[in-house]
């Protein structure tokens, strides 16, 4: 079953919800980066579908169909969450996110204990609140972008808009050239499939509206709203050390400090790579927490 919705939120937002795969099956509530939408890549949606997973993605606030929420916190989202899963009719699922995706997987852990059966965290970075090395080793377009952040939405909605022109006109080619700061060549070599279609795809969708983007951005140079120290669901973190979007030691430093979890930080993989190449190993440690009917 594929579907798209329209969901009409508690305060008056709409937020934009894809959903594919078995419509009995456990749902994976699955968070976009940044800049992202709801589009499901084909690999995903068949990973999940194959291992009778549901599929939910949505446009974060302000991206892509869904409506902006000024000001939002990486906690919000756990407020949209339950939504979502009213909507959907379930009580318990899973939850997931990769890259700006991450940390609003884990704020949806923290927020909805009693609701989440695991978390999620594909190269996520970490807070940027009182760490000093947060840009350390990034590649050079997220050093300016975050520090145009920290100097608040006038100051980075015109690099935002920069960046978006770009994302447009190029073709996976074009992608590569314009991200070239922030790909290493493992990277680089998963764009030349499927994989590379689906995200340029993505990407072209989630730079429509950039509030979502921009809002991010926001959210992660504030306090999150949330302590990690919180999160009491079983939770994996995935990190690869080739990463220079969100470099290694943000997943060595959220490593040690998720209470319980279960980290894998791989060597010679990268920011895109880890995830096509792991993807299935991750839903399957996912899957030991999904109660047996």
């Amino acid at each position: 079953m594929d579907e798209r919705i329209a969901l009409d939120l508690p305060d008056g937002r709409v937020l934009d919800v894809r959903v594919s795969g078995p419509a009995d099956g456990v749902p994976l509530l699955w968070h976009h980066g940044t800049p992202g939408c709801s589009l499901q890549t084909r690999a995903m949606a068949a990973a999940t579908a194959e291992r009778g997973l549901r599929l939910v993605t949505y446009s974060r606030a302000g991206a892509a169909g869904s409506t902006r929420r000024p000001g939002r916190l990486v906690a919000d989202v756990a407020d949209d969450m339950a939504a979502v899963a009213d909507h959907l009719g379930v009580e318990e699922f899973l939850t997931g996110g990769a890259s700006g995706g991450g940390p609003h997987a884990l704020a949806t852990g923290v927020g909805l204990p009693d609701r989440v059966l695991a978390v999620l965290a594909v190269c996520c970075v970490k807070p940027f609140v009182d760490q000093p090395d947060f840009l350390d080793g990034m590649g050079a377009d997220n050093v300016e972008e975050f520090g145009l952040a920290l100097q608040g939405e006038e100051a980075l909605m015109p690099f935002l808009e920069r960046e978006r022109e770009a994302v447009l006109a190029a073709d996976a080619e074009g992608v590569v050239a314009t991200m070239a700061s922030l790909l290493p060549d493992v990277d680089r070599a998963v764009l030349t499939s499927e994989v590379g279609e689906d995200l340029v795809t993505g990407l072209k969708s989630g730079v429509q509206e950039l509030y979502g983007w921009l809002d991010d951005d926001l959210a992660f140079t504030r306090d999150w709203g949330f302590a990690l120290d919180d999160l009491s669901v079983p939770s994996y973190l995935w990190q690869g050390s080739e990463d220079l979007m969100v470099p290694f030691h943000h997943g060595e430093w959220l490593a040690a400090r998720i209470p319980g979890v279960v980290p894998h930080l791989v060597p010679g993989e990268g920011h895109l790579s880890i995830a096509v190449g792991s993807f299935g190993p991750m839903l399957d440690e996912l899957l030991a927490h999904v109660p047996r009917s």
